[in-house]
C-alpha cells in the first residue's frame, strides 16, 4: 500500500508528519488520511512532492506488486513486522492457527446469522 510506504520511509528518515507535509507543501490532515489509507488515491502531484522529499522516486512509493496465478500477490512489510513481533511476543503456530480458525468461525456465523 502506498500510505504505509510513505509511513515507512518517512519513519526512516526521521520526519514527522508534521515535517513531510510542510516539506512538501501539503496538507498534513491529507497525508495522514493517505497513511492510514483512508485515502488510497493520492495524485501524481501528490507523489512526486512526496517523494522529492523522501528522496526516492515515485515509482518506490508506488510499489510493485506482482501477479501469480491471476491472483495479486503484495506480501507487506508490515505482515512480516506483525508476523516477526508474534513470534518475539510468544505466540506459537499453533496458537495462531488457533486464532485464525476463531476468526473464521465468527466470519462464518455472521455470514449464516438467521
Amino acid at each position: 500500500m502506498i500510505g504505509y510506504r510513505i509511513k515507512v520511509l518517512r519513519q526512516k528518515r526521521r520526519l514527522s508528519l508534521t515535517e513531510l507535509a510542510d516539506r512538501a507543501g501539503i496538507a498534513k490532515s491529507y497525508l495522514s488520511y493517505i497513511e492510514r489509507n483512508l485515502q488510497k488515491n493520492p495524485s501524481i502531484q501528490f507523489l512526486e512532492k512526496i517523494a522529492l522529499v523522501l528522496e526516492v522516486d515515485v515509482e518506490t512509493l508506488i510499489g510493485e506488486e506482482t501477479m501469480v496465478k491471476g491472483v495479486k500477490q503484495d506480501l507487506e512489510q508490515e505482515w512480516i513486522d506483525l508476523a516477526r513481533k508474534a513470534v518475539l511476543t510468544g505466540i506459537t503456530k499453533e496458537e495462531f492457527q488457533e486464532f485464525q480458525r476463531f476468526v473464521e468461525y465468527t466470519n462464518w456465523k455472521k455470514k449464516h446469522k438467521t
